[in-house]
């Protein structure tokens, strides 16, 4: 069901009035323009039978404040998660060193084999010691997404790994023997 047309024009004259009650709530106007367009597409993909221009301005109103918590929400989430990046160093010069030495050497090949994006995220953040933070801005990614595509690529060659090397992988590979890819 959709709004009926007295409905939605009764919520479209109230646009304004929508966005002062929004700004103040989410920071600013282009905060507020998101959530208001965000709660109009679920307006009209939920609106029912309303009919009336006071029940549907009221029922919006309620319909904005969810979307306020779920805008918050999701804000928390996002910087909870910039937080946790910001905390990530890069590896040293010396802890790359190290890592290189108990690494198997099939990493890299297989590095190759994975997904683009997956094989540069492997690349850049496990392999060079580029922070995530700063690999998701070279990538043109959020910083959530490239944390999210660095777990998928490491889970992808993990499974690699298993199936090339075998044990070998999982006690260290300090001095592999396994066939290169």
């Amino acid at each position: 069901m959709s709004l009926s047309p007295e409905a939605l024009e009764a919520l479209l004259r109230h646009r304004q009035a929508f966005l002062a009650f929004l700004t103040p709530r989410v920071g600013g106007p282009e905060a507020a323009r998101e959530v208001l367009q965000a709660a109009f597409v679920k307006g009209l993909e939920a609106g029912g039978a309303l009919r009336e221009e006071q029940s549907a301005v009221a029922w919006f109103y309620r319909l904005l404040r969810n979307a306020l918590v779920d805008a918050h929400r999701r804000a928390r989430r996002e910087d909870s998660a910039r937080e946790s990046l910001a905390r990530e160093q890069p590896l040293s010069t010396e802890d790359a060193s190290a890592l290189e030495t108990t690494v198997c050497g099939c990493v890299v090949g297989l590095a190759d084999t994975l997904k683009p994006e997956y094989a540069q995220a492997v690349r850049r953040v496990d392999l060079e010691g580029v922070g995530v933070a700063s690999f998701a801005q070279e990538a043109g990614i959020s910083p959530n997404n490239a944390a999210v595509r660095l777990h998928r690529a490491r889970q992808a060659l993990g499974r690699r790994l298993l199936e090339l090397c075998g044990r070998c992988c999982a006690e260290g590979c300090v001095d592999c023997t396994c066939a290169r890819p």
